[in-house]
């Protein structure tokens, strides 16, 4: 048996070393990129190995066999390449039997040529036997299909390589460690094809393409285990960025450089009823709320975050948006992200806070200071009925103020806060309450409508009803309620022939905090503008004639129900939305003048 030849000597070391690096890859299935690198390396070697055969035979037809054979290698590294690289970098969405079946066409049409003996002389115009100073080779003069593969080779070759030359510039050092040594592996077999294509290898016949394989499995061999090659892929990294932008709480919308909707997430399209599918390329002021708002931010509008009332499924709460360019590489802004997030329990708990402060700091110690005084004029005098009148007064306006106070947490309790009854059946119990409080109480019920709604809304109704009735002077109280169901909200209309309300009271409700200087008189509008608040709706207050109050509240039906539209839409009052931009709270609707 003949001595191999120096070249089938080197070849020989190209097929080891790109074995090696293919049964690692191999042995890292199934991670992304892994069985695909292995048929890129699998072609290599088999490759390699038939050329050896080749060189080694000695008659033309024997060294044309193996010339053939070879094609099945040839043709399944890009294959290999294209799907690594899509793979590999986290685009496993486009790798798909389809996809595979449709790049491989060309692949499996030259295989088939040449397994079927190059009808046509497709592969292979002429072969000859050359003796060179090499040894012994076979100079094929190609054909047209030849050119086909060899272009169809380059172009997936490129497209696979984009995606990694970006990863080049990535912030993480091992990405770009495998990126560089991923480009070097492909590279150099990419520059022996092209030598030899071109007649630049002095030896005629002579492709150093397997030669190079050499140098293409040392550097997969270096990425895989340097640079952790398939064991810390980028492949996660952009699924979890799309799972983290589907699946962010916060309804999130981009926008183009042109206006139009590029993408929004489920959160954006679940908030605020919006269809995902018809969105994308919309213009933006048709699909993000309040667009004309969001965009004063974006321009600067004094760089401070506001809360802009929005209108979504469950009614209007407080958002605070903020806009994030998105920039290229060549720091271009490309688009907008803007993100909506709601500050509704961050502004309510605010408040709260406020009030009770007020509460304690103000209503209970002026109570118990009186209740002391009182006490000491018993202690001289206990004649003094005066005295016991006001101190049984006292202690009974503290006994309110804890009711309330109890009532105030109840509409933040979590376990009611989804639940839901009639609507008559919480108007009956809140009826029921205010007759309660004066028996002599004139309470009239309209018509109510079959409607469900929060259970939250009894404890509203309850402190409009007692509301009514405890600050009303009349010996006798009227009160009257009257509700009205539509596109899936209801109003609640509550009425008295009492004095009216201060004036200073919606001030107070209307800014939404209190101050030393400007505070209200109590707990109980508090209690219903918060509940209102929870709700998702609004409240008007209008003024009655000849004397009292009517107070209304639009909450949804039901929070799942709720299909977004405004509150007070086709009716005369405004419309949420068509109030100014960056407002903190939904307006009180115009105060009656004189009030108690």
């Amino acid at each position: 048996m003949s001595a191999l030849s120096p070249l089938s000597v080197a070849l020989l070391v190209a097929v080891t070393i790109g074995l090696a690096a293919a049964l690692l890859a191999w042995r890292e299935r199934p991670e992304p990129g892994a069985t695909w690198l292995a048929v890129l390396l699998a072609g290599q070697v088999w490759w390699a190995t038939f050329l050896v055969f080749e060189l080694e035979a000695a008659t033309l037809p024997a060294k044309a066999l193996w010339y053939d054979v070879q094609w099945i290698g040839v043709v399944a590294i890009p294959v290999g390449w294209f799907f690594f690289a899509l793979e590999y970098t986290g685009r496993d969405r486009y790798v798909t039997p389809f996809s595979v079946a449709l790049v491989a066409v060309v692949p499996a049409a030259t295989v088939a040529v040449a397994a079927a003996g190059d009808p046509g002389s497709l592969l292979a115009v002429d072969r000859v036997v050359r003796e060179t100073g090499v040894g012994t080779v076979l100079d094929v003069v190609p054909g047209p299909l030849y050119y086909v593969i060899a272009g169809y080779t380059y172009l997936l070759g490129a497209v696979g390589s984009v995606p990694l030359i970006r990863l080049i510039r990535d912030d993480a050092r091992p990405f770009r460690g495998q990126s560089a040594a991923l480009l070097i592996g492909t590279a150099a077999p990419w520059a022996g094809s092209v030598a030899y294509l071109s007649g630049a290898i002095p030896v005629p016949g002579l492709d150093p393409t397997p030669l190079v394989f050499a140098v293409s499995g040392v550097a997969y061999l270096l990425a895989l285990s340097r640079f952790r090659l398939l064991t810390l892929a980028p492949a996660p990294r952009r699924r979890a960025r799309q799972l983290v932008f589907e699946q962010l709480h916060d309804p999130v919308f981009v926008v183009g450089t042109e206006g139009f909707i590029v993408d929004l997430n489920e959160s954006a399209a679940e908030t605020f009823g919006v269809d995902r599918r018809t969105a994308i390329g919309k213009p933006a002021p048709a699909v993000v709320p309040k667009y004309d708002a969001v965009r004063e931010l974006d321009a600067g509008d004094g760089g401070k975050p506001r809360a802009i009332p929005i209108v979504g499924r469950d009614g209007q709460r407080p958002y605070e948006a903020t806009v994030r360019g998105v920039v290229d590489d060549h720091d271009r802004t490309t688009a907008r992200v803007i993100t909506f997030h709601d500050v509704g329990a961050y502004l309510g708990q605010q408040q709260r806070l406020n009030v009770l402060n007020r509460v304690f700091r103000h209503d209970v110690r002026t109570e118990t200071n009186l209740i002391q005084g009182y006490a000491e004029r018993l202690r001289a005098d206990p004649t003094d009925e005066r005295a016991l009148t006001v101190i049984e007064e006292s202690a009974g306006r503290m006994l309110e103020l804890s009711e309330r106070t109890r009532a105030a947490g109840e509409l933040f309790d979590p376990t009611e806060e989804f639940a839901s009854a009639p609507l008559p059946e919480i108007v009956d119990d809140a009826v029921a309450d205010a007759r309660g409080l004066d028996p002599d109480a004139a309470v009239e019920v309209g018509p109510m409508p079959a409607v469900t709604v929060p259970v939250v809304l009894r404890v509203v109704l309850e402190n409009l009803c007692s509301n009514a009735v405890r600050h009303n002077d009349a010996e006798a109280p009227w009160v009257g309620i009257d509700a009205a169901a539509e596109d899936g909200w209801v109003d609640v209309t509550v009425a008295d022939d009492g004095p009216g309300i201060d004036p200073a009271e919606y001030d107070v409700l209307d800014r939404g905090t209190e101050t030393p200087l400007r505070h209200g008189s109590g707990i109980g509008l508090w209690i219903v503008k918060w509940g209102v608040d929870h709700l998702g709706g609004r409240i008007r207050f209008d003024e009655r004639d000849p004397r009292g109050t009517a107070v209304t509240v639009c909450v949804p039906l039901d929070r799942s129900e709720a299909d977004g539209d405004d509150c007070g839409t086709d009716r005369d009052e405004p419309s949420p939305d068509d109030e100014p931009a960056g407002d903190e709270r939904a307006p009180l609707g115009s105060p009656p003048g004189p009030g108690r």
